[in-house]
């Protein structure tokens, strides 16, 4: 066996909010002794615009133009240059989570275009006859909870033949009538979606009904827009589209709706 090198952080959920300290153990197993030329840990959080294959052809330029924006960026030396004896080795780090300036600790998301990202990287410096260890761990950064409740905002719908879209042959579909209602477009991303949906009448019989949540991310075309995009970016982005679609014997249908959700203050 090698020598291995793992960050180990001591919430199971890697979760934290601005202000808290982050804290865990560098974990170093090996069989032997170690020499090195020192073991430093950095902090890591940026802000990044990426292509997916949807999008290749759309934004190149500026993707080539955009530089990704760092929010955070702070390294500390865990151990001078020295020798770890054999077996393993446990060096705990404690990291408090503030940004310098005005800058913003922007929540922690995964999206299509763009990419708001915490790492610690870990790096263990050898001699040139040994390659150096790198060892990176994400951790998730989240809002803290918000006062309050946000103002319901209710949604009522009719779904029909003749409000469905991209549907080919529309007179060939039976005649059904669904009425219902969303609770409110205002959504705090850790509550449940609310509603109610009736099937008023329909021709054909039916056999299951299905309600789908798909996220949806847009991005402007302009360098001006992405720019916008990756500052201005909310602490989720709680844009929804309600997809629903109902299966029946012979017609499928699906109708959509595309609401901004509950957006809190910035960090």
């Amino acid at each position: 066996m090698g020598t291995a090198l793992d960050i180990k952080i001591k919430r199971a959920n890697k979760v934290y909010h601005c202000g808290e300290v982050l804290t865990g153990v560098v974990v170093i197993t090996s069989k032997d002794s170690i020499q090195h030329q020192g073991i430093s840990l950095t902090m890591e959080g940026s802000v990044n615009m990426q292509l997916s294959a949807k999008s290749v052809g759309m934004f190149e330029a500026f993707y080539n133009s955009v530089k990704p924006i760092q929010i955070i960026n702070s390294t500390v030396e865990m151990i001078k240059p020295g020798k770890l004896p054999s077996g393993k080795t446990e060096i705990p780090f404690e990291f408090p989570l503030q940004v310098k300036g005005n800058k913003i600790l922007y929540e922690t998301y995964h999206g299509v275009f763009v990419n708001i990202q915490y790492t610690l990287r870990c790096d263990m410096r050898r001699s040139l006859l040994a390659k150096d260890l790198t060892k990176t761990c994400e951790f998730i950064v989240h809002s803290p909870p918000q006062k309050g409740k946000p103002t319901p905002s209710p949604v009522d719908f009719t779904i029909t033949p003749e409000t469905l879209q991209n549907v080919k042959e529309r007179a060939l579909l039976p005649k059904f009538l669904i009425r219902g209602h969303l609770n409110s477009t205002n959504c705090i991303i850790t509550q449940p979606l609310t509603g109610e949906l009736v099937v008023v009448n329909s021709d054909a019989a039916v056999k299951s009904i299905e309600l789908q949540l798909v996220r949806v991310e847009t991005c402007g075309r302009s360098l001006h827009a992405v720019l916008k995009v990756m500052l201005e970016m909310p602490l989720r982005f709680r844009i929804f589209r309600l997809l629903m679609e109902m299966s029946a014997e012979i017609f499928p249908f699906q109708s959509t709706w595309c609401s901004l959700g509950y957006l809190p203050a910035p960090h």
